[in-house]
């Protein structure tokens, strides 16, 4: 698929004149005469291959997939400038409301719509196609100041992040009695958050289960901002963030059964950073993606850029195999 290529035709202008040699008179000027009729000036153009594309493209929803959904669109609009492709942030729960009231083409989300969400856009007749965009790993973060916390396990961050933890696992040396006594801070997603879902429910065995005394945020520089403030202070988010502050934070290794585990590109594509590595989704509109020639044009190129896209964004970019599907799951919509 590709997005719609504009050709321009130029014409040319030619004229041939010919010259008559005048009688043997030193004075007399040259006089030009044309030996034969010259053609037009000017031509119309031809027609273009296709007429520039225009109009809107609503795009919402998860923090985390908001600015690769950017980059998408900066480089569309590099070649589309006739298009007006906006990105909000309210947080995947967020962006399947707007979606599901039929106010978005585009649903941005960090998890898989839920069972209740997707029933509410079938209620109103939404019908969409789901695409698995990029890759990403959830990133445990800690002060650059932090010593102790190398690596975590999956069970100490239960221990923190635990619903029966509020109010009691207020230290360090709580988590672990070799870690010092330093006061323990709080950061990471909202609860509208695909990444709050996601993370509660690999690390605390269900989604939304969670300790409430933490300062919860749609934007995850107001983690990274508090993390860096604080010697004991622990937070989570999406992978990219954490590749594109390495100066005022840092990132921890997890250990979720089978040793320390950075979180990489190659460790979240090739399955062993677990349980924190995850796809992330768009969920187009089927309606818009027919009747919207804009909406088309950039989901079918953002999808055929995905890999580009995606590395010049800092997240994991897709498999061959995560490709194909994509692939076959736009053709399918019709």
């Amino acid at each position: 698929m590709t997005v719609r290529e504009r050709t321009n035709t130029v014409n040319t202008k030619s004229s041939i004149a010919g010259v008559a040699a005048a009688a043997a008179v030193a004075a007399l000027l040259l006089a030009g005469c044309s030996s034969q009729p010259a053609p037009s000036s000017s031509s119309a153009p031809s027609e273009p291959a296709s007429a520039a594309l225009s109009g809107a493209v609503a795009a919402d929803g998860s923090s985390t997939v908001g600015p690769l959904a950017e980059a998408a669109a900066d480089q569309f609009r590099s070649i589309e400038s006739g298009v007006q492709v906006t990105v909000g942030i309210s947080g995947t729960g967020g962006g399947f409301k707007t979606f599901c009231a039929g106010e978005t083409d585009i649903s941005n989300a960090s998890r898989p719509i839920k069972d209740e969400e997707a029933q509410t856009c079938a209620d109103a007749g939404i019908e969409f196609t789901e695409i698995v965009i990029a890759n990403d790993g959830l990133s445990v973060v800690v002060n650059p100041e932090n010593d102790w916390a190398q690596c975590l396990t999956v069970e100490q961050l239960h221990t923190i992040w635990a619903p029966e933890s509020e109010g009691v696992i207020t230290n360090w040396n709580q988590v672990d009695p070799s870690f010092p006594d330093v006061p323990l801070t709080l950061y990471g997603a909202g609860t509208d958050s695909g990444t709050f879902d996601y993370f509660t429910g690999e690390i605390n065995g269900e989604e939304g289960a969670s300790r409430t005394d933490y300062s919860p945020t749609e934007d995850d520089n107001v983690t990274i901002q508090g993390v860096s403030g604080e010697l004991g202070a622990l937070g989570y988010f999406g992978l990219s963030y954490l590749e594109e502050n390495p100066d005022v934070i840092k990132g921890v290794e997890i250990d979720g059964g089978d040793g320390c585990v950075f979180p990489t590109t190659e460790t979240v594509q090739d399955g062993t950073y677990t349980p924190l590595g995850r796809p992330l989704f768009i969920y187009v509109a089927n309606a818009s993606y027919a009747d919207k020639p804009q909406v088309k044009a950039f989901v079918d190129y953002w999808v055929e850029n995905a890999v580009a896209t995606a590395e010049a964004a800092l997240y994991v970019p897709l498999t061959a195999e995560q490709i194909t599907t994509a692939q076959e799951e736009l053709a399918s919509i019709g």
